[in-house]
């Protein structure tokens, strides 16, 4: 009995699930694209992204001109954004942001639009393009939208994606100083990077560790210097130190500074700088 009434009930099940799908099937393929797109908005309140991502890629290209247009365009970059297909949902918020500046969902587009890229951004040693790219995307948002509850969310991403871009250069700057003067001097080029780095993202949390790269590559500069270079190397590494010291007092590297000030003192001409233990 208990085998029959499983059997029965398996039957149903799947007599309920041909039927489902029958009834699916037949929506797909219907030409009557209201019930198509009660359909898709269904499936997307239970979650099921990817069948109503397809519904509604047909949906979005006859609704144009009709009052759901920029819902089903809405939803369909919402469907990709769940999916973690961050580069079509960037490029159908961006485009419903466009195509219906004025609506509700206008505020909301240009947001999701630069999260997406955002949330797309590689690696910080790769290729800074996309990084650049959702940088600016969201900085387009801030300034449009300067009142809006997503501007704090929006300001974080970008300081995020500012320090990515420095991370790239404070790597590049440690490589040239790790090579020292092979093949050239590597530790002016350091100086250069690091400097740069400090100057157009000057609230970056590496600025003490970009700080610190300058100081040693200039007191390395100074040591390693023909005679006639090394009086003016070694001023320029204590300039260095009193900057660094002024920004970073309680820095983990100040008693390395202190040691680079010690012997930059003693190696210049005249001797009338303090040593400062």
């Amino acid at each position: 009995m208990r085998r029959s009434a499983l059997h029965i009930a398996l039957v149903c099940a799947l007599f309920m699930l041909m039927t489902a799908c029958s009834g699916y099937n037949k929506i797909l393929k219907a030409s009557d694209y209201n019930t198509k797109y009660s359909l898709a908005k269904s499936l997307f309140a239970e979650g099921k992204f990817t069948a109503c991502s397809s519904i509604l890629e047909e949906c979005v290209a006859y609704q144009r001109g009709t009052q759901q247009a920029e819902e089903s365009m809405f939803l369909l970059a919402t469907c990709y954004f769940e999916l973690k297909d961050y580069l079509s949902a960037s490029e159908y918020y961006l485009t419903c942001y466009r195509t219906y500046p004025n609506s509700a969902y206008s505020e909301e587009c240009l947001f999701r639009s630069g999260k997406s890229l955002f949330l797309d951004t590689p690696d910080p040693r790769l290729d800074a393009t996309s990084t650049n790219h959702a940088i600016g995307q969201l900085q387009t948002f801030v300034e449009t939208y300067p009142l809006s509850k997503y501007k704090d969310q929006a300001e974080d991403m970008i300081y995020v994606m500012f320090d990515r871009l420095v991370e790239k250069e404070l790597g590049s700057a440690d490589l040239y100083y790790n090579m020292g003067n092979y093949l050239g001097n590597n530790f002016q080029s350091c100086i250069i990077v690091a400097e740069n780095a400090l100057r157009d993202y000057p609230y970056t949390k590496y600025r003490e560790e970009l700080s610190k790269l300058i100081l040693k590559a200039k007191f390395q500069m100074a040591q390693e210097s023909v005679a006639e270079k090394r009086d003016a190397r070694y001023r320029d590494a204590i300039d260095e130190y009193y900057a660094f010291k002024n920004e970073f007092p309680e820095s983990s590297f100040m008693k390395e500074a202190d040691r680079i000030f010690r012997i930059s003192s003693k190696n210049i001409s005249d001797k009338d700088l303090t040593t400062e233990e």
